[in-house]
C-alpha cells in the first residue's frame, strides 16, 4: 500500500494564479515608488528653482568661479632726464551689489561717513538700481581709506584696484601736459596726444570668490596686463619752472590776463619748456576750467608786431640792396602810404638800418620792405612756417592767419606786414622762426619728445643766407642794450639778440587804443645761439604795456638761472666783471 498523495487538481491553478499576483504587485510597487520618488525630484526642483531660487543664488555665491579683470597702470610721462611729469598711482574704488546692499540698512549711518556722503546721498545711490549688479559707491580712496571700510564687513560691499594719475608739478606743466578723467583716458594735452601709447591693456585671470567677492583661490591668468608705454618729452623740468616762475611773477606784477613762454633748443628744435598763466592744479578736478587748461602756447594766435621786422630787414640784406650800414630818412616820424600812414614813436631821422631795428622803427622798416616786392616777403613768411602749424602735434594748435600777397590791400598791406600787422601767429611758430635766425637761416622741425637720434639732416631746410641772419643777429644785439628797446632782456655775462614788440589789441573788430600784447623774443648767447626764447604777456594793466617793459623781463630773469643749469659758456666776459661775477667752470651747476 502506497504513502504517496498527488495533490488535488483544483489546488495547483489557484496557487499558480495567487503566485502571479504577487509578482504583479511586487512590479507595480517598484514602479510606484520609482515614480514617486521622481515625482518628488521633480516637484522639489521646480521648488527650488522656481519658489526658493533666492537661496540657491545665495547659496550658489558662496564659492563660484568667474573671470575678472586685472588692471593696468598707465604710462609714465617723464621729462628729458627721466623725472616723472606724471604717474599713476594704485587706488581703490568701492563698489556695491545694490540689492545686498539694500538689505543692510542698518550698516549705513557707519559707512556712508566713510564714503564721505551722508545716508540719504548713499541711499539714492543706491535706489532704483536693485537690478544691477555693479554700482560705484565712491571712486579712487586710499587704499587705508578703502580698508576701514572693507574692515565693517558688509554684505554686498567690495573694492576694486585702479589707478589715479598724479602729476607732481600741478600747475607749472598743467596747460601742457593735460589731464585724464576717471577712468584714467587722456582729456587734454599731451595726455590726449599720446593716449594711445599711454594707456595700458587690462588683463584677465579666472578666481574663485567667496559670496563676499573677496579672491579665494587663483585659478589661472588668462590674460597678462600690458602696462602703457612710457613717453619722454623734450621738456627739462628745471627750465619749465624757471620760465614759469617769471611768467607768473610778471604777469601778477602787471596785472595782465594772461601769458605765454617756449624755450627751444636752436640745434635739435626740441622744446624745452611751454609755459602758460593762469593755470590750474590737474590734481583738482573740481576746480579745473578751461582757461586754466588751454595751452595758450599754441591755441592763441595774435599779431606779432615788431618781432617780425628781423626777417623784413634780413630779406633786404639777402637781396644785396641793403646792408646794415644803408642810411634810412625817417623823419618826420610817420609815412604817409595812399592814404594811410605809418608812424613811429619818435622821430628817429635820418638813421642806417641797425638803428632801424634797434630803435624799433615802423617807417624805416617800411621803407625797406616796400623796395622789394610783397610776393619775396610772402614767399619767406611761409617759408619760415608762418601760417601752417608746426607739426608738433599738440591738441588744439591753431595755424594762424597769412594771406597770399594779393590779398594783402595794396602797399599799406606790404608795410603792415612787415612790421607785424595783417598776419597771426602761435607763439610756438614764433619761436620756431626765430630759431631759423638763431641756426644761420636754417628751419628745423620742431618736436616735444625728446630727440633720441640726431636730427636727420634731410630734415633741415635753409630759408635764409646765412650771411644775412648773422648780419641781423649783430643788429638784435643792439637792441638788448641800454641804446635798445630790449635792455631788460640782457643777462649777465652773455651776448643777448633780441626784439620787442608791442601790439595793439583787436576789439570789436577794431584796434583798442588801451589794450595791448607786450612781446619778445630772443636768442643767448648772441655768438653762437643755444637757446631761443619767446614771451607773450596779454594786456597787461599796470600802466606799463611795452614789450621792452613787460615782456622782456621774463627774458632776462629765466635765462640767467637757464644758461647756468645747462653750463653754457659765458661770451660776454666784459659784462661778468663789471657786474663782479666770475666765468663759471666747465661742468660747474
Amino acid at each position: 500500500m502506497s504513502t504517496f498523495h498527488d495533490k488535488p487538481a483544483s489546488e495547483t491553478p489557484l496557487r499558480q494564479a495567487w503566485a502571479l499576483v504577487r509578482k504583479v504587485t511586487r512590479h507595480g510597487l517598484m514602479l510606484g515608488l520609482l515614480c514617486a520618488a521622481a515625482g518628488g525630484m521633480v516637484a522639489r526642483a521646480a521648488y527650488l528653482q522656481l519658489i526658493h531660487k533666492d537661496f540657491l543664488q545665495e547659496q550658489g555665491s558662496e564659492r563660484y568661479l568667474r573671470t575678472v579683470e586685472v588692471s593696468a597702470h598707465r604710462g609714465m610721462i617723464v621729462d628729458r632726464n627721466g623725472e616723472p611729469l606724471a604717474v599713476s598711482s594704485p587706488v581703490d574704488s568701492i563698489w556695491a551689489q545694490p540689492a545686498e546692499l539694500l538689505r543692510q540698512r542698518e550698516h549705513w549711518p557707519m559707512l556712508a561717513p566713510l564714503l564721505g556722503l551722508k545716508v540719504a546721498e548713499l541711499e539714492q545711490k543706491l535706489a532704483g538700481r536693485e537690478n544691477r549688479q555693479f554700482v560705484y559707491l565712491r571712486r579712487h580712496m586710499t587704499p587705508n581709506e578703502a580698508q576701514r571700510i572693507l574692515q565693517l564687513k558688509i554684505p554686498g560691499v567690495y573694492s576694486k584696484r585702479e589707478y589715479r594719475r598724479y602729476y607732481p608739478d600741478a600747475e607749472v606743466t598743467s596747460h601742457l601736459l593735460g589731464f585724464t578723467d576717471i577712468d584714467d583716458f587722456g582729456q587734454e594735452g599731451l595726455e590726449k596726444t599720446f593716449d594711445a601709447q599711454l594707456r595700458g591693456a587690462p588683463g584677465f585671470k579666472r578666481v574663485i570668490q567667496d559670496r563676499r567677492g573677496q579672491v579665494v583661490e587663483d585659478v589661472e591668468s588668462i590674460q597678462v596686463p600690458r602696462p602703457g608705454q612710457q613717453v619722454t618729452l623734450s621738456i627739462d623740468r628745471r627750465l619749465q619752472y624757471l620760465a614759469y616762475r617769471a611768467l607768473k611773477t610778471e604777469v601778477v606784477d602787471h596785472r595782465a590776463s594772461a601769458g605765454s613762454a617756449v624755450i627751444v633748443d636752436v640745434a635739435t628744435g626740441e622744446i624745452l619748456a611751454m609755459v602758460d598763466q593762469p593755470a590750474g592744479n590737474p590734481n583738482n578736478r573740481k576746480d579745473l576750467r578751461g582757461d586754466l587748461l588751454r595751452n595758450r602756447a599754441v591755441t592763441d594766435v595774435y599779431e606779432p608786431g615788431s618781432t617780425m621786422k628781423p626777417f623784413a630787414i634780413a630779406l633786404a640784406l639777402e637781396s644785396g640792396k641793403w646792408t646794415p650800414g644803408t642810411l634810412v630818412n625817417t623823419a618826420p616820424g610817420f609815412l604817409r602810404v595812399g592814404r594811410h600812414l605809418v608812424r613811429d614813436v619818435h622821430n628817429y631821422g635820418l638813421i642806417d638800418v641797425t638803428r632801424v631795428i634797434s630803435k624799433s622803427s615802423n617807417v624805416g622798416t617800411s621803407k625797406i620792405a616796400l623796395s622789394m616786392p610783397a610776393e619775396r616777403l610772402w614767399q619767406l613768411y611761409k617759408n619760415i612756417g608762418f601760417g601752417s602749424p608746426t607739426g608738433v602735434g599738440l591738441i588744439g594748435e591753431q595755424p594762424g592767419v597769412l594771406h597770399h600777397f594779393s590779398r594783402w590791400g595794396g602797399e599799406i598791406g606790404h608795410a603792415n606786414h612787415s612790421f607785424g600787422y595783417g598776419l597771426s601767429v602761435n607763439m610756438l611758430q614764433l619761436a620756431q622762426a626765430y630759431a631759423v635766425l638763431a641756426a644761420d637761416g636754417i628751419r628745423r622741425p620742431l618736436t616735444i619728445l625728446k630727440r633720441e637720434k640726431p636730427l636727420d639732416p634731410a630734415a633741415e631746410r635753409r630759408v635764409l643766407s646765412a650771411r644775412a641772419v648773422r648780419q641781423v643777429r649783430s643788429m638784435l644785439e643792439q637792441a638788448v642794450t641800454r641804446a635798445g628797446t630790449g635792455a631788460k632782456a640782457a643777462v649777465p655775462g652773455y651776448q643777448v639778440a633780441g626784439k620787442t614788440g608791442t601790439v595793439h589789441k583787436i576789439v570789436n573788430g577794431r584796434y583798442a587804443s588801451n589794450r595791448y600784447f607786450s612781446l619778445f623774443a630772443g636768442m643767448v648767447p648772441a655768438s653762437n645761439p643755444r637757446l631761443v626764447m619767446v614771451i607773450i604777456i596779454d594786456e597787461p594793466k599796470s600802466g606799463a604795456y611795452y614789450g621792452g617793459t613787460v615782456a622782456a623781463p621774463v627774458f632776462g630773469k629765466t635765462m640767467g638761472g637757464v644758461l647756468r643749469i645747462l653750463n653754457i659758456t659765458p661770451d660776454d666776459l666784459p659784462t661778468m666783471k663789471i657786474a663782479g661775477m666770475a666765468p663759471a667752470a666747465e661742468g660747474t651747476p
